[in-house]
């Protein structure tokens, strides 16, 4: 399988270094030199919520729902490793080594540049950002790094459900621990409620339409080999133009306070690379298949930022340094997950091959989106490369 020539690397795919890019100086560029865009698209939000930006990843996670079989959810329980990576990972230890390396970069590292105030109010949108694990993107990682469908749904599912009763009380602890006094952090539970109403109930419900009604008048073979991938470049195109949304919200901000943002933007990075690792590394010790090992990883890398951006609003004010600093966690996260999921597609000879029933065909072109193919020996080379 290591030298079969991998299908479906076009042309977006090839160079998203560049596109990512690209995207992210037109998305500054309109917001410095075009503001009536992002202020226009910036009335079609609610809750936090941006509805273009979410019927974007709609578009990227619509063709993940229709791999899913749904018949062998059940399957899962025979293999609930993954699911303990990602619950223990994500609870256990994100909050607290994002508020260890925050706390370590804004009160030692930057002491000598940052007043005291401010480290406390950029350490709190830190730990905000730690306590809340990704619900929506993970899919388009998950969908970019071939990973198991029925799997990854079931992460992000009880993930949903554990962020209810244990993300205000980790917050309220590390900002004790932070020295950050509030009066107390609540969950918003409109922007919870409505974002995995949009990012996971819309699509799902959508995907599963979709494959019963193709399946049974034209056959599951025409939906995974034919409708499936025609989605192969608006998956690619929705990630884009996210990006060029999310930039150009934020261009003033980051022509303004472009010192902050870089300070801000290390330690998160960090953050997110260290989380990857740990997962990652955790599910090959435990022999993991690949496509069950990437997103566990990424569900714990990356962050529920509509959520953080909620609270911190709330609780600080939107123009506080604290709201600031969930936003530096929208703006690096897309760049620095694309990196990661090129890591995990080169990385995929580590793990063994999938032997459960409801294991995605590693070979469907719809996958080969950013991937160089299984481990990276694909004949036509690597994207970007």
């Amino acid at each position: 399988m290591g030298g079969k020539k991998i299908e479906g690397i076009g042309f977006f795919e090839k160079y998203l270094t560049l596109w990512v890019i690209l995207c992210m100086a037109v998305g500054v560029a309109i917001g410095l030199w075009l503001p009536g865009v992002p202020n226009f698209l910036g009335q079609f939000e609610y809750y936090n919520v941006s509805i273009p930006v979410a019927i974007l990843i709609w578009l990227m996670i619509y063709p993940m729902m229709l791999k899913v079989d749904f018949a062998s959810i059940k399957n899962v329980r025979r293999n609930p490793k993954g699911l303990f990576v990602t619950w223990v990972t994500n609870w256990a230890i994100k909050p607290f080594t994002m508020f260890g390396l925050a706390y370590l970069f804004f009160f030692v590292f930057y002491k000598a540049i940052m007043p005291e105030a401010i480290a406390k109010d950029y350490l709190a949108g830190a730990i905000l950002l730690g306590a809340a694990p990704c619900t929506a993107m993970v899919f388009v990682w998950s969908h970019l790094t071939k990973g198991n469908a029925a799997h990854t749904l079931v992460q992000v599912a009880t993930n949903d459900l554990i962020i209810l009763p244990v993300f205000a009380p980790i917050v309220g602890l590390l900002f004790v621990w932070g020295g950050i006094s509030v009066e107390g952090v609540g969950v918003p539970w409109a922007t919870l409620f409505l974002s995995v109403g949009l990012f996971v109930v819309i699509p799902l419900a959508a995907g599963w339409l979709t494959r019963n009604i193709l399946t049974k008048r034209k056959g599951l073979e025409y939906l995974e080999k034919k409708f499936i991938p025609k989605f192969n470049n608006i998956t690619i195109i929705g990630l884009l133009l996210t990006l060029v949304i999310i930039f150009s919200f934020q261009g003033r901000t980051i022509v303004e306070q472009p010192v902050d943002i870089i300070l801000i933007a290390i330690p998160l990075t960090i953050q997110t690379f260290l989380i990857f690792f740990i997962a990652y590394i955790w599910s090959k010790k435990w022999k993991l298949p690949h496509n069950i090992a990437a997103p566990a990883a990424m569900i714990g890398a990356s962050n529920f930022f509509e959520l953080a951006v909620a609270v911190a609003i709330s609780v600080f004010g939107l123009k506080s340094p604290a709201a600031l600093a969930t936003i530096v966690g929208v703006l690096v996260e897309v760049p620095v997950m694309l990196t990661l999921v090129r890591i995990a597609n080169r990385t995929h000879s580590w793990f063994p091959e999938p032997a459960e029933a409801c294991a995605i065909d590693t070979n469907a072109p719809e996958a080969a989106a950013i991937t160089s193919g299984n481990g990276g020996t694909s004949d036509t080379g690597n994207p970007e490369e």
